[in-house]
């Protein structure tokens, strides 16, 4: 066994490298320093347009496959984790708004109901040579209050919502809106931990 910082790496399986956030988000990173799972990050460059007939489950599990991928070609000798969120309400993908118009209609969307977060997560790393690929779907489920126009015109004011899934950050300014959350909140931040850390334990990485 060889320690690492806030991990532990099965020699017989990964070997003594760290694992590789295929990603860019500040709140992924942050869940996982907070959970103790040392990384190094490394963000993927793929299209996110969704496919047509696309579900929501299979748009996120082929996201997350197809970064992780993009980032393990740079990186072929070492474990890549992979993740993409989205907000899914009456069946359809709320990804990130393009503009505060998209976002304002978005929150309208949310606003007084119940919508799904899903993400998936994809796990890359060699055994004894040998490339494993681990996924997950995790979704939990989210309420919202109903927003008047004021609220969402300030929320939308506040820039929080340009860079999120369906145009806001539980952990935010809109966690004045949730008024539910059944499942990981982890999850509906970006990345499930509890999860990712059941990942690392099957690919030989022990948090410590």
């Amino acid at each position: 066994m060889t320690r690492l910082t806030g991990i532990t790496v099965r020699e017989d399986s990964i070997g003594t490298v760290r694992l590789v956030l295929a990603s860019a988000s500040p709140r992924r990173a942050e869940l996982l320093r907070a959970a103790h799972i040392d990384f190094d990050v490394m963000p993927s460059d793929v299209d996110e347009r969704v496919e047509p007939s696309e579900t929501p489950d299979g748009y996120v599990r082929r996201l997350a496959r197809e970064k992780a991928g993009a980032v393990r070609a740079r990186v072929p000798d070492r474990p890549v984790l992979a993740a993409d969120t989205i907000v899914s309400i009456d069946g359809q993908i709320l990804g990130k708004p393009d503009d505060e118009a998209v976002a304002r209609a978005m929150l309208r969307r949310l606003s007084g109901r119940e919508h799904v977060t899903i993400t998936g997560v994809c796990l890359l790393y060699l055994v004894s040579g040998s490339l494993r690929r681990d996924e997950r779907v995790i979704r939990t489920t989210v309420g919202f209050a109903s927003l008047s126009e004021a609220e969402i015109d300030w929320y939308v004011g506040s820039g929080e919502p340009m860079d999120k899934a369906g145009s806001y950050a539980v952990q935010g300014l809109a966690s004045r809106f949730v008024t539910r959350i059944e499942g990981s909140y982890s999850n509906v931040v970006g990345l499930p931990i509890a999860e990712v850390y059941d990942l690392c334990k099957t690919a030989g990485l022990l948090v410590s």
